[in-house]
């Protein structure tokens, strides 16, 4: 796919230098930098996702379960 975007020009020279310098094309350095911060991103929306979710529910465990832990964590051994 071919777009076009504008940058200022000192990162335009910025990375036309980097991409030289690491040997790749223009657009595979573009297209990397993009990728990488698309995965850097997605990241944080499941975490924002999953910090909602587990705000409505309690972080206390049940005293049963608690005590289960306790009897198993002393009997394990480290």
């Amino acid at each position: 796919m071919k777009t076009a975007i504008s940058i200022p020009d000192d990162l335009f020279d910025s990375a036309d230098a980097l991409a030289d310098r690491l040997g790749l094309s223009r657009s595979a350095l573009y297209a990397d930098a993009v990728a990488e911060f698309v995965a850097k991103h997605q990241g944080t929306h499941i975490t924002d996702q999953l910090n909602t979710l587990y705000a409505t529910e309690p972080s206390r465990l049940d005293r049963h379960i608690k005590r289960a832990q306790a009897k198993a964590a002393q009997s394990a051994r480290w």
